[in-house]
């Protein structure tokens, strides 16, 4: 956590393969959605060939590779906001699950 005490996300891009804007849109979507919970994100350079992982504080999240390729914007928010207030409602992202 950072000195606000605020957790932060950071995410690990590979630069072999041009994942900067991904992480980029990932990262602005979590400040938007998160923007007074968070105390950042950060966007790591990997030189892994294929690595993508993003990690709230220490606790690993999403990884590429173990999770089968990218995260769906609701799913990212989702498992972010089980790490850092597990009561938000995500609004429209949050409805529309039937059956369950």
């Amino acid at each position: 956590m950072t000195q606000t005490g605020k957790p932060v996300v950071t995410i690990t891009y590979c630069i072999g393969c041009n994942w900067l804007l991904r992480a980029g849109w990932m990262a602005q979507e979590l400040l938007q959605t998160f923007q007074d919970q968070l105390g950042g994100v950060t966007l790591v350079p990997g030189d892994l060939g294929g690595i993508f992982e993003i990690h709230v504080d220490k606790e690993l999240v999403w990884e590429r590779k173990r999770d089968g390729g990218f995260p769906d914007v609701k799913e990212l928010k989702t498992r972010v906001r089980d790490r850092i207030n597990p009561e938000q409602d995500l609004g429209h992202l949050g409805r529309g699950k039937t059956g369950e």
